[in-house]
């Protein structure tokens, strides 16, 4: 059930504070290092590239153009929002740090080598997916 509450029942329970009780801190780095990153990126536009190169038609053009400008807009505003006004303390994980750590996740601790064939197994299939379709044809 819900309660209607006025607003002199909140002014009464409320409690106001001049300053913050504590410090926040907004960690912007997505907890994973830059590597895996430039990695996705270098394997999405690696798709665009061969599906560019492979079915290369003037109608293409402005697609593929399209989404190579989507792919480095998706990847490079976030990366760009990592570097405004970082908190002191608060970097982006290092790739030595990542390998010698791992990562923790939802279901429990995952090393470097789980976390990257997890990150990396949607872009690689889908940059083997281009080169399947252009060898195809190719062939037909």
């Amino acid at each position: 059930m819900s309660k209607h509450l006025t607003r002199e029942l909140a002014a009464r329970a409320a409690i106001v504070h001049e300053e913050l009780v504590e410090t926040v801190v907004v960690d912007r780095t997505f907890g994973l290092p830059g590597e895996l990153y430039f990695a996705t990126v270098g394997l999405y536009l690696g798709f665009l590239a061969v599906m560019a190169v492979g079915l290369s038609t003037p109608g293409l053009v402005i697609p593929i153009a399209i989404c190579v400008i989507l792919v480095v807009a998706g990847f490079g505003v976030p990366a760009l929002w990592t570097r405004m006004n970082p908190p002191a303390g608060v970097a982006a994980m290092s790739w030595d740090r990542f390998r010698r750590d791992g990562i923790a996740t939802m279901t429990g601790r995952l090393t470097a080598g789980e976390a990257s064939a997890q990150i990396l197994v949607l872009p690689v299939l889908i940059f083997a997916w281009a080169m399947i379709c252009v060898t195809i044809a190719a062939l037909v």
